[in-house]
């Protein structure tokens, strides 16, 4: 399989769940006390972070970068070898602790960060992917 089949799969993955994230209305739910519709949000972030971090270490593998020492430095090293934005990746990368939060210590997540990450962060990962997809059509150019 090319490696652009993976990248391809992972962002239909992670659009699916960006889809169903932008589909929600914050001013009608109430995610404090709305144990489901909480857990969803939580559960869709998370596979949508873990999607662009594959996305990143796939890239990463195919063109030989160092290794990230961390999920977040993948962004980083996106960013250092121009694959997405040097400013990008460094507004993009704290995704990846927010993945860390809420994969480890669930029953911590700060209300407020979730609420964020929904109302202004949900076109950073299309705004990844659009990068990822010039990527991939400058590779397959080559």
């Amino acid at each position: 399989m090319k490696s652009s089949d993976a990248i391809l799969r992972k962002l239909s993955s992670m659009k699916r769940c960006v889809d169903y994230l932008k589909s929600l209305d914050p001013e009608t739910m109430d995610l404090e006390y709305d144990y489901e519709k909480r857990s969803a949000v939580e559960r869709n972030f998370q596979l949508a972070i873990e999607s662009a971090i594959d996305i990143g270490e796939i890239i990463i593998s195919e063109e030989g970068f160092e290794r990230p020492a961390d999920y977040r430095s993948t962004f980083l090293v996106l960013g250092k070898h121009s694959i997405i934005p040097k400013k990008f990746a460094e507004k993009f990368a704290p995704a990846a602790g927010f993945r860390n939060v809420l994969v480890h210590m669930y029953d911590e997540v700060d209300l407020g960060v979730l609420e964020e990450f929904l109302t202004e962060k949900l076109g950073d990962f299309e705004e990844f992917a659009g990068y990822v997809l010039e990527y991939i059509e400058k590779k397959e150019t080559e």
